[in-house]
């Protein structure tokens, strides 16, 4: 389960199904979570001048249910597979870290797409499907090497989930991008994601990036998406405490 107030990267919040956590309610007053309000405002009583039995209540102690649709998801994972990526040991790791998120999808019966870039395009590796297995043999077929086109990437995911749109929209998509950020070819990669920004779809960046020098180029990635920003490390001890 996703620690109060956080979600697990890979799984979205709906308006129905099984709750799988809480967050702050940032002014939705819609299902709210008793317990989870009263947890996160009791350790603010003394300061508060709380006299009697009851809690004093603000606005950012309220916290709103996370749920887990029972349809499933649309989980689009986008992989850096450039030149940059190429160390073995930094691939490994993250090959390890997209298989344990498609494990995931599986049991929760989330629809996938991977998404690669590489050279001068993006590949669809796996359009939208239920088969997480495909889509692990696919990935470790995954080739390494060129330019990183970073821009198409994001593209081509876009396009992925604007089609599946039309076929199940009930269907909540979540983009994950795996990468260190770097663009040699193509477009600029921020006004790409300044696009899917505008499309309202959710997204998570998973920095790659390795060393004791680093841009923090995922960064400015993840901001101009509006993504949740993890390191590839932060990620793996989520999946392993989820």
């Amino acid at each position: 389960m996703a620690p109060h107030g956080r979600e697990v990267p890979g799984r979205a919040a709906v308006e129905r199904g099984n709750p799988v956590g809480d967050r702050e309610a940032a002014g939705e007053a819609s299902d709210l979570s008793p317990a989870a309000t009263l947890r996160a405002a009791a350790p603010h009583q003394a300061g508060r001048g709380r006299e009697g039995a009851g809690l004093v209540l603000r606005p950012e102690d309220l916290r709103r249910r996370v749920r887990e649709g029972r349809e499933g998801n649309l989980l689009v994972l986008v992989v850096d597979s450039s030149g940059s990526m190429a160390a073995r040991s930094r691939m490994s790791s993250v090959k390890g870290a997209v298989r344990a998120l498609l494990e995931d999808a599986y049991r929760r019966r989330d629809r996938v797409a991977v998404v690669s870039f590489r050279g001068e395009k993006a590949d669809l590796l796996v359009p939208p499907s239920s088969g997480a297995e495909l889509a692990a043999a696919r990935l470790e077929e995954l080739p390494t090497g060129g330019r990183t086109p970073l821009a198409a990437g994001l593209g081509l995911a876009a396009e992925t989930i604007l089609r599946e749109r039309g076929r199940e929209g009930e269907r909540r998509p979540l983009l994950v991008v795996l990468t260190d950020g770097r663009a040699t070819a193509g477009e600029d990669p921020l006004a790409a994601a300044r696009r899917l920004r505008e499309q309202g779809i959710a997204s998570v960046v998973v920095d790659t990036e390795a060393g004791p020098v680093r841009l923090g180029l995922a960064g400015e990635l993840a901001e101009a998406l509006g993504a949740r920003y993890l390191r590839l490390e932060e990620l793996e001890r989520e999946r392993r405490s989820a």
